[in-house]
This record gives structure tokens, sequence and C-alpha cells, in this order.
């Protein structure tokens, strides 16, 4: 256990942001599904009107720390590239 009271503090900290991360890791996580299962159902319109609504929440992901900018990129773009196929 942390003996000093900066180390004590650290843990309770590490603990808040770990809680923080996970629901907002969560979070996009269920966006990006939302437009998968647009996709998958051969949705065209339900699938781009969910990626419109996922795009800022991805974005926001990566301002917060998140996500790489790279991984934001590219899970737009594949997902931008599923939708245009279906057409």
């Amino acid at each position: 256990m942390a003996n000093t009271a900066q180390a004590r503090k650290r843990v309770r900290q590490a603990e808040k942001s770990r809680l923080l991360n996970a629901s907002q890791r969560s979070n996009l996580r269920t966006f990006i599904k939302k437009v998968l299962a647009a996709i998958n159902a051969g949705d065209k319109t339900s699938a781009q009107t969910a990626f419109q609504t996922a795009v800022p929440v991805i974005d926001s992901a990566v301002n917060k720390g998140l996500i790489h900018k790279n991984k934001a990129a590219r899970s737009k773009s594949r997902l931008s590239q599923k939708i245009k196929a279906l057409g």
C-alpha cells in the first residue's frame, strides 16, 4: 500500500481516471457498434445517420486522449468505406 500522502492521492486519482476512461471507451464502442449494426442490416440511410452521430464521439475521444488520432482516422475511414459499399 502507498506510504506517503502523495502516493495515496495518486492511487485515488488513478482509480477515478480509470473509471472515467472505461465509461468513455464503452460509450465510444457503443456508437461504433450502432453504425456496424445498421451496415449489417443493409440500411444505408440509417447507417449514414449513425455514422454522422458517431464521428463527433470518435473525435472527442481523441481530444480526451482516449484513443490515438490515427486510430480514429482509421476507424472513421473503414466505417465510411463499408457504408459506401452498401450502395
